[in-house]
């Protein structure tokens, strides 16, 4: 079904039970992208951070600059706002600050529906927001359309 089948999705979900059902509706809906999952913001930073290696500080100007090892980068990353440690949004912030992460398409998956939430994440740099319904039938609607235009759809951005 997808046709970017190569590309991982980076899941940031603390529930078990909530990514048990991401996981089989997708599988349902035959996503064959590589799911991988952090359960909270510090495993994220680990994840992303442990495949670049530190460079010098090249035009002298206290920068230092990360290049990226061999390694297949998340196309996209689900985010949960309320993690344990450091939370989403905080991962939000980090990771659209960072030159290296930037480009990646994050889009917050959270239970919260409280519009402060919802501003702050897009004046973060959020690509999008869904609320996780309760409903199954409306959660498997919302996860759909995040396939279809995430997976499918969406033509990113062409990354060095």
């Amino acid at each position: 079904m997808t046709k970017k089948l190569h590309e991982p999705l980076l899941v940031v979900e603390d529930s078990n039970e909530d990514f048990r059902m991401l996981q089989r509706l997708m599988r349902l809906m035959a996503v064959q992208n590589p799911i991988h999952r952090c359960t909270n913001g510090d495993e994220v930073l680990e994840f992303l951070y442990r495949d670049y290696q530190e460079g010098s500080d090249a035009y002298g100007k206290g920068e230092v600059l990360r290049q990226p090892k061999a390694v297949l980068r998340p196309s996209v990353i689900l985010l949960d706002l309320n993690l344990p440690g450091i939370d989403g949004r905080d991962i939000l912030d980090r990771l659209k600050q960072d030159k290296s992460f930037k480009e990646i398409p994050i889009v917050v998956f959270t239970t919260s529906s409280n519009p402060k939430d919802i501003e702050l994440c897009y004046q973060k740099g959020a690509n999008g927001y869904l609320v996780k319904p309760m409903d199954a039938q409306e959660l498997k609607k919302t996860i759909q359309a995040f396939v279809n235009y995430w997976l499918e759809a969406n033509i990113p951005p062409i990354l060095d």
